[in-house]
């Protein structure tokens, strides 16, 4: 009798390591917005380390573009490199980063190096523009639920977590 629950139990043991194994070996890196208060996923794309993303959105009364540049470093994190608008006005930096151009009528201002390890903010339909991931489009502000707080982060996906999306 004993021998049976020794086996039983060394058969659970045994399925347990392996889906424990199976869960951390599937994992996936991926780029995810979300509800911040709910964590209900909006979007979530494959993404890893060198990938490019492009933030856009609307600064300000004067409804001036504004452009952030970030790569993804080996840590999952998001590093500011460089932003872009088309002119100087209230709560925009005059000296980011250590190397200024201007080009097709914007400001440049690069190597920036500052590091987010993820964003929280308040969507808007107007305000927040487009998103990409290497150039792809993957939401613009009017794909996501206005006047929500959402976060934009770079976490590893298992097999057993949520996938649940909002569609």
């Amino acid at each position: 009798m004993k021998k049976k629950y020794l086996t039983l139990f060394a058969v659970f043991f045994l399925v347990l390591a392996s889906l424990f194994v199976f869960n951390e070996y599937s994992a996936q890196t991926v780029l995810r917005i979300y509800d911040y208060q709910t964590k209900e996923i909006y979007v979530e794309v494959p993404a890893k380390e060198g990938d490019k993303l492009f933030f856009g959105w609307i600064h300000s009364w004067e409804k001036i573009p504004w452009h952030e540049y970030y790569h993804i470093d080996a840590s999952h994190d998001l590093i500011l490199d460089t932003i872009a608008f088309p002119a100087f006005g209230a709560g925009i930096p005059e000296n980011k980063g250590t190397r200024v151009w201007i080009k097709d009528g914007m400001i440049y201002m690069g190597n920036i190096n500052q590091v987010f390890h993820e964003f929280t903010w308040i969507n808007s339909h107007f305000a927040t523009r487009d998103i990409k991931l290497n150039g792809q489009l993957i939401a613009r502000g009017a794909t996501l639920p206005e006047h929500t707080r959402v976060n934009l982060a770079i976490v590893k996906r298992r097999y057993f977590d949520g996938r649940e999306k909002h569609q």
